[in-house]
C-alpha cells in the first residue's frame, strides 16, 4: 500500500500525494495558475529543483519566470546551454559570461588555436541555431554529488583550470555538478530540469563577443526591446584592463593574493586606479570648453555618491575651482503635498516628490551668479524651511548635486545643457566566481548595504534585505532609464573589497532563521560570501569609497 504525505499551498490549500512524488508531477497540477512556466519550487522555506522528491508533509510554493528565484533559475540555465552550444559549434574554445548588458549577459567566445579569428555575427546566429536545436531535443540538466578530489579529476579531464582554482580554497567537501549532452559543470545555483524549459531566448552579436537576451520577471513572456548601453558597455571594457593590470579577475585569483601576502599592493593599486579616474573626471570638468556650473551624480543604492563627490570635489580644488554641494533632498515638496504610491504610502523615490521649479530656479539664479536664498528641508516636519541662508557663485565656482534624479533632463530642464556635467556612478564589479558565474552588481551592492545599514542605521540584515526589492523598482524607473545621459561613468567598485565586507556582513547573515522568507536570500549570499577569503586590514586609504560604509572614512 502506498504512503502519502500531506502537501499544504500559499492559498492554504492541502492536497495528498504518494510519498516519494517528484515536484515537476505535483508542478502540472498548479501551472494554469502561473503566467510562465513553473522552473522551480520553494519548499519548507528552501529553494528546490522540479527534480526533488517529497519524502514528508511539506509546503510548497512553486515558481516562475516571473519572480526573481525563477529568473535566476532560467537565466543560468540558459547560459549553461550557451556554453554547450558554443563547445559544439566551436570545439575547444574557451566561453566566458562576463556581465549584465543590455537586458542581458555580455558573453565572449574565444575559437581555438587553430582558429584565432574573431567572432562574427555569422558565427553567432549559428551557436543561437544550434542551442534551438538543443532545446527541441528537451536534454535534461542532471545533478551529480561529488567529492572535491571527484570534481578535481574531473575538471583536470576538461580542462576547467577556472573550475580547478576555485577548488583550493572552498569550505564544504563536496560539489553539485550540472552534466548535459556530455558536458559538465559547476554553477552557482540551481538549474530548469531541461532544455526544454528554455524557449525564449536570442543572442544578439556586440564585437567583440554577444549578448545572451532572455525575459525579465516584470514581463516574462517576452524578451524585452533592446537597448544599447555603449556607455555602461565601454566602462566595463575599462575595469577589465584594470583587472588584467591587476592579475585579479576571478574570486580564486583574489584568495591567492591573500594568501601570498599582496593584499596591501593590491589595495594601494585598485585605489590609485580610483584617484587617477576621478582626477581624469575633474580635469574634464575643469578643461571643457563650455562653463560647466553644476555637476550632477546619480547612481543605484550603495554606489559610494556620497565620497564620491567629496573625492570630486578635491580634485576640483586641485583645479583651482571652488566647489559647493546642495542637496537635492532640500528641495523635496512638503510631505502634505507629496505624491502617493499604488500602496498608498508617501513615495519619496519618484521625481514628482521633488519643487522642480524652485529647484530650477534657485539654480539657474545661482548660475547667472545672482546673490539666491536657498532652502532646507526639514525631515521631522516634513516641511521645507526658508530661513534666510543665502548663497552666491562666483566664476571659480562649481556646484556638485547629488541625488537618484541627476541624470534625468526633467530634474533640470530649465539649466542650459552646456552648463551642466552629468556623472552616474554604480558598482561594476568585473570580477567572475570562475568563467561561467557572473557576480551580479546588484549583489555586491546590497552587501555593502547590509554593512552600512547595521553600522550607522541600527538596521539588521533581515530588514535591510526586506525593502531591498523595492529599492531595486525604484532604480529600475528612476535611474537606469538615464543613465547612458551621463557625460562620464565611473565604477566604483573595489576589486578587493568583497575580502574586507565579509568580515561584517557573514555575521548578520547567519542571525536570519529559516522561519522567515528573506532566510532564502540570506542563504544564497552566505554562499556567494564563503567564496571569499575574510580579510581584516588597515591598509584601505581613510578616503576610500570603501570607508563610506565601513565607517573610518575621512569625510565623515
Amino acid at each position: 500500500m502506498l504512503d502519502y504525505i500531506k502537501v499544504t499551498f500559499p492559498n492554504g490549500l492541502e492536497k495528498e500525494y504518494p510519498k516519494g512524488i517528484k515536484l515537476i508531477n505535483i508542478a502540472k497540477d498548479f501551472q494554469h495558475q502561473h503566467k510562465s512556466e513553473i522552473l522551480g519550487a520553494i519548499v519548507n522555506n528552501e529553494l528546490k529543483e522540479l527534480w526533488k522528491e517529497l519524502l514528508q508533509d511539506s509546503h510548497v510554493a512553486f515558481i516562475d519566470r516571473s519572480t526573481s528565484y525563477g529568473n535566476r533559475f532560467y537565466s543560468r540555465s540558459l547560459a549553461f546551454l550557451f556554453i554547450i552550444a558554443a563547445k559544439e559549434v566551436f570545439k575547444g574554445c574557451k566561453v566566458t559570461v562576463e556581465h549584465s548588458l543590455s537586458k542581458g549577459f555580455y558573453c565572449e567566445v574565444h575559437k581555438n588555436l587553430e582558429d584565432s579569428a574573431p567572432l562574427t555575427a555569422e558565427d553567432v546566429e549559428i551557436i543561437e541555431q544550434k542551442m534551438y536545436q538543443l532545446v527541441r531535443m528537451e536534454l535534461p540538466f542532471e545533478k551529480t554529488r561529488m567529492n572535491n578530489e571527484q570534481a578535481e579529476e574531473l575538471f583536470k579531464k576538461t580542462g576547467q583550470y577556472d573550475k580547478l582554482a576555485l577548488l583550493k580554497y572552498r569550505e564544504k567537501k563536496y560539489m553539485n555538478v550540472y552534466s548535459c549532452y556530455g558536458y559538465h559543470d559547476y554553477f552557482y545555483g540551481y538549474m530548469v530540469p531541461s532544455t526544454a524549459y528554455l524557449k525564449i531566448f536570442e543572442l544578439r552579436f556586440y564585437s567583440p563577443g554577444l549578448i545572451l537576451r532572455f525575459p525579465e520577471k516584470n514581463d516574462s513572456e517576452k524578451l524585452p526591446a533592446f537597448v544599447e548601453q555603449k556607455k555602461l558597455f565601454s566602462i566595463f571594457r575599462e575595469f577589465e584592463k584594470w583587472g588584467k593590470i591587476l592579475e585579479i579577475e576571478t574570486v580564486s585569483n583574489l584568495n591567492d593574493a591573500v594568501v601570498e601576502n599582496r593584499l596591501k599592493e593590491l589595495i594601494l593599486t585598485a585605489e590609485g586606479l580610483h584617484e587617477k579616474k576621478i582626477a581624469q573626471i575633474a580635469d574634464l570638468i575643469s578643461n571643457s570648453k563650455d562653463k560647466k556650473k553644476i555637476v550632477l551624480i546619480a547612481g543605484p543604492s550603495s554606489s559610494g555618491k556620497t565620497t564620491f563627490a567629496q573625492r570630486l570635489a578635491v580634485q576640483l580644488r586641485v583645479n583651482g575651482k571652488r566647489p559647493i554641494s546642495i542637496s537635492i533632498d532640500d528641495y523635496f515638496k512638503n510631505r502634505l503635498d507629496s505624491p502617493i504610491d499604488e500602496n498608498g504610502e508617501l513615495d519619496f523615490e519618484t521625481i514628482d516628490s521633488i519643487d522642480i521649479e524652485t529647484f530650477n530656479d534657485v539654480m539657474t539664479r545661482l548660475i547667472k551668479g545672482e546673490l539666491v536664498e536657498v532652502p532646507t528641508y526639514n525631515f521631522h516636519t516634513g516641511m521645507r524651511e526658508w530661513t534666510g541662508k543665502k548663497i552666491k557663485i562666483d566664476e571659480d565656482q562649481i556646484i556638485i548635486v547629488e541625488g537618484i534624479h541627476g541624470l534625468n533632463e526633467t530634474l533640470t530642464q530649465e539649466i542650459p545643457k552646456e552648463n551642466k556635467f552629468k556623472i552616474y556612478i554604480s558598482a561594476l564589479t568585473h570580477l567572475g566566481i570562475d568563467n561561467y558565474n557572473r557576480i551580479p552588481t546588484s549583489d555586491l551592492r546590497l552587501i555593502r548595504r547590509i554593512v552600512r545599514d547595521f553600522q550607522f542605521r541600527g538596521t539588521d540584515a533581515l530588514s535591510t534585505i526586506k525593502r531591498w526589492d523595492s529599492v531595486r523598482k525604484g532604480e529600475d524607473k528612476y535611474i537606469y532609464p538615464f543613465q547612458e545621459e551621463a557625460d562620464v561613468m565611473f565604477n566604483s567598485s573595489l576589486v578587493y573589497e568583497l575580502c574586507v565586507l565579509k568580515k561584517v556582513a557573514l555575521p548578520q547573515l547567519l542571525m536570519i532563521n529559516n522561519g522567515v522568507p528573506e532566510y532564502i536570500e540570506a542563504k544564497r549570499l552566505i554562499k556567494f560570501l564563503n567564496y571569499f577569503l575574510a580579510v581584516d586590514t588597515e591598509e584601505i586609504p581613510k578616503n576610500s569609497i570603501l570607508q563610506e560604509f565601513l565607517g573610518n572614512s575621512c569625510f565623515r
